[in-house]
């Protein structure tokens, strides 16, 4: 398969397909973390390259409810409906096999509620971190080690991930750390969507 992941600069997604044989690249603005297939640029500029599958993981920043108490000067000022429509454009891309994810924030009310939310404590890692999945021409993830989520408990009685409130923590780097996938998210995408794509091949022949 021919594989873009749009908006990553991690490496993680792109590497978990790669070692298992595909021509995958990752494509952002940012240089890659790790060595391997890169576009640095813009990826609208690539989506209509002939690709197989694509999994994007579009800016959130105007998007996600985590912000939400900014969200009317955003529609104000025009940050919010950018983000919308970048987001979308990424979901009616020109290719057949396409995952788009983000946390839970306005899309699912400006396009549609996601095909499922994961959370990284399904796929080995003790954290609770919603994250939805709008998908075309796949299936949903299914959970392939569930650990039980570890929990911050402030003075309050309010419950917390950790994993969240360690990250809320790092000030300067909090935003790029919440942005790179779990590599456990990731491997099951790779596996099961590698999967699904090699018993269609099956059925073709």
């Amino acid at each position: 398969m021919r594989i873009l992941v749009a908006c990553e600069f991690s490496g993680i997604v792109r590497d978990a397909f790669a070692k298992r044989g595909h021509d995958v690249w990752s494509c952002d603005l940012l240089p890659t973390e790790r060595p391997g297939q890169h576009i640095q640029g813009d990826v609208l500029g690539i989506l209509g390259d002939g690709w197989d599958l694509m999994i994007a993981h579009p800016p959130c920043t105007h998007l996600a409810v985590s912000g939400a108490q900014w969200f009317a000067e955003k529609r104000k000022d025009g940050r919010q409906q950018e983000g919308a429509d970048f987001f979308m454009a990424l979901v009616n891309a020109p290719v057949p096999k396409v995952a788009v994810e983000n946390p839970i924030g306005v899309m699912s009310r400006l396009y549609r509620k996601p095909d499922q939310i994961v959370h990284p404590w399904w796929f080995g890692h003790p954290t609770a971190k919603a994250t939805c999945l709008w998908l075309k021409g796949l299936p949903p993830l299914f959970a392939t080690h569930v650990v039980e989520p570890e929990w911050h408990v402030s003075k309050t009685g309010k419950r917390h991930s950790m994993w969240d409130y360690n990250v809320s923590r790092d000030h300067k780097n909090r935003g790029h750390l919440r942005s790179v996938t779990f590599e456990g998210i990731a491997e099951a995408m790779a596996e099961q969507w590698n999967a699904l794509v090699a018993a269609l091949a099956k059925e073709e022949t």
